[in-house]
Formats: structure tokens, C-alpha cells, sequence
């Protein structure tokens, strides 16, 4: 099974690795003063840089194209409004946001695992 292979071991380190520098930047520019929407935006851009980064050379061992590089920002724009879904739902059912991106969480990962592996950095595209 795809999902029980070791590159999607890689793939979920990635999103670890990209978790902690988002939220890390994020926790260094409000305790040097910047403004929070400010600075969780520079850690969201900072993180979606070294994710596709990583993906791209390590997990997929693939050459960056603009191409692939549109198609990664669709999925990160569709796992976006993924997690916006569940966490709607979360908050008509518990009255509790944390508990619908919790459970995004999983989905998000297969989901953008899956896509990047046969869409986005799918073996054989050289697609500029």
C-alpha cells in the first residue's frame, strides 16, 4: 500500500519539519514585537517554501518546475478548504475549531501525499 511505504514517511517528516519552522518563525517574530497576523504570515510563507522544497528534492526526488510548483499551490489551496471544512463542522457540532483541524489533520497529510505523488511530482513530467 502506498500510504505504508517509507516515502510517505518522508512526506509526513516533511510536514513536521515545516510544522516547526511555521510555528517556530511565528513564535520569534511576536516575542521580538512584530504583530501576530504579520508574523504567523511570515511563518505560513516560510514554511510553505521549505515544504515544497522538501517534497520536491527529498520526498519525490524530482526536478522544480513552475508547472509543478502551480500544481503544489492547488493542493495546498485544497487542503486549505479542507481543513476550513472540518473545522466548520467542529464548530456546528462542538462549539470547538481545534478539535475539526485535529481531525483534518490525517485527511490533509493522505490527501496532500497522494496528490504530489501522482499529480504534482509524478516521475516522468519534466513539464516546464
Amino acid at each position: 500500500m502506498t500510504l505504508a511505504s517509507p516515502q510517505f514517511l518522508v512526506y509526513v517528516a516533511g510536514g513536521v519539519l515545516t510544522a516547526l519552522i511555521d510555528i517556530g518563525l511565528l513564535q520569534i517574530l511576536v516575542f521580538k514585537g512584530v504583530d501576530p497576523l504579520l508574523a504567523a504570515s511570515a511563518g505560513f510563507a516560510a514554511g510553505l517554501c521549505v515544504n515544497y522544497a522538501f517534497h520536491a528534492k527529498v520526498t519525490f526526488n524530482n526536478v522544480s518546475t513552475f508547472a509543478k510548483l502551480m500544481r503544489f499551490l492547488c493542493v495546498v489551496a485544497l487542503n486549505y478548504l479542507m481543513t476550513l471544512g472540518f473545522v466548520a463542522v467542529a464548530v456546528a457540532l462542538f462549539q470547538q475549531p481545534i478539535i475539526g483541524k485535529l481531525v483534518s489533520l490525517p485527511f490533509v497529510a493522505v490527501n496532500g501525499y497522494l496528490l504530489s505523488k501522482y499529480w504534482v511530482f509524478k516521475q516522468g513530467d519534466t513539464a516546464a
